[in-house]
């Protein structure tokens, strides 16, 4: 992908996969700045997924960061309320 590619227009995800024992956690701050990028209307999911096809096939698919686009598709559950005076205060006691 070149960088005026407009998936990842930055170069970002280029030069990650280019970056010799990148680790997870440098990944998913640059994952975070290149959604931070994403313009607004543009489905994150599906660019991400587009990341993913291109550079499976021209990296190892145990890179680190195929790991965190991976992550990103990962559906995860509704955020529950916590805390609050409802959880603090006993039922029956206003």
């Amino acid at each position: 992908m070149k960088p005026s590619d407009p998936f990842d227009p930055k170069g970002l995800m280029k030069d990650a996969f280019i970056i010799d024992g990148i680790t997870e956690s440098e990944c998913r701050s640059i994952f975070l700045d290149w959604v931070l990028g994403v313009p607004d209307g543009r489905d994150v999911r599906t660019e991400v997924a587009v990341l993913i096809a291109h550079y499976k096939r021209l990296t190892d698919p145990a890179h680190p960061m195929i790991v965190t686009l991976a992550s990103a598709l990962e559906v995860s559950e509704q955020p529950r309320r916590r805390g609050g005076r409802q959880s603090r205060v006993p039922q029956g006691n206003s």
